[in-house]
């Protein structure tokens, strides 16, 4: 595990990071937003085309930020002003996202383009261990690392992000305070969206450079249980993301040879489904209760904060107010 190169795992990992982060936001706001899948797809065939035809990939991550960002409102209108399912108006979108990019990106497949290319840090970049695998990249990764950073501390430990809180778990007392908690669902689902749209294009202009149908399908997904593995907080849940690729490159290192080619790739597009399936089971309130409970003294405490974690009271329930 430990002969892993972290520096490409956590390349890869960035997009996927950020698409987490901008989830959690807008789950713990209240909205769950199910266009993922469909809104990443969109957003990373804007992202090429928009660079492509600017040639500017800054111009590409705006276009796909904008995309991210109005699949995020139809979410929210469709809950918050036509008192409509969050869960379906997403996976209505998630399935138009999936075809719209097909159809509309179909003259752009596997063209070249612009991409984002390596700016090392001068000095950091020399630092023993640390310094090939964080300072030695591209913008885009660092501009995932301190996303995660602040968007932590704006929701634990800011006033504003008390807010977003409140809105997310008890709206109703949040009104009563003040709190103008659908304009907050709003806000804050359509900045997850933008976020979303840019880890869309991050895989068009940085991991996957260029499109293809299909480009990043399945990932959205991904990004949703990963949000629900890391109990709704962007550090944990960028520690998921980077345990996933970290163990997808060691299987893909020592067990290709093994298991041959062909096998080490099913392994490989199976193991992110297997994911979902275990948060499902781990994060289910009567097995990690049983799992707690039955633990040494000495282990409750830490397997209760890592396990016993529960989404925002108000997650995908309608506003009577605000």
């Amino acid at each position: 595990m430990f002969d892993i190169n972290w520096a490409t795992v956590l390349l890869q990992s960035a997009p996927l990071i950020i698409a987490v982060c901008g989830e959690t936001i807008s789950e713990r706001v209240g909205v769950v937003n199910l266009s993922l899948d469909g809104s990443m797809l969109m957003s990373a065939m804007t992202g090429f085309v928009a660079a492509y035809l600017s040639g500017s990939a800054l111009v590409g991550f705006l276009a796909a930020a904008a995309v991210g960002a109005f699949f995020a409102f139809i979410v929210s209108f469709g809950s918050l002003a036509l008192r409509q399912s969050q869960v379906a108006v997403g996976f209505v979108l998630t399935l138009l996202g999936d075809s719209l990019s097909a159809f509309l990106g179909q003259d752009y497949t596997r063209l070249p383009g612009p991409w984002v290319t390596k700016l090392p840090i001068p000095v950091l970049k020399d630092i023993p261990v640390i310094g090939p695998i964080f300072f030695n990249q591209d913008p885009m990764v660092y501009f995932t690392l301190v996303l995660v950073a602040v968007t932590y501390w704006w929701i634990f430990h800011s006033r504003p992000g008390l807010e977003l809180r409140s809105a997310g778990e008890r709206p109703e007392a949040a009104f009563a305070r003040g709190v103008r908690v659908r304009r907050l669902r709003y806000l804050y689902a359509m900045l997850g969206g933008a976020m979303v749209g840019v880890a869309g294009a991050a895989y068009s202009l940085d991991v996957k450079i260029g499109w293809a149908e299909g480009h990043t399908r399945g990932l959205g997904w991904i990004a949703l249980a990963v949000v629900i593995f890391g109990g709704w907080s962007p550090l944990r849940g960028a520690l998921g993301v980077l345990l996933l690729v970290g163990v997808r490159s060691w299987i893909g290192t020592y067990l290709q040879p093994a298991a041959g080619a062909d096998s080490t790739i099913v392994i490989l597009n199976a193991l992110p489904w297997l994911l979902m399936l275990v948060v499902l089971l781990v994060v289910s309130g009567k097995l990690t209760g049983d799992l707690v409970a039955n633990a040494p003294p000495w282990l409750k405490q830490p397997l209760r904060r890592l396990l016993l974690v529960a989404p925002p009271a108000a997650l995908g329930a309608d506003l009577k107010e605000g």
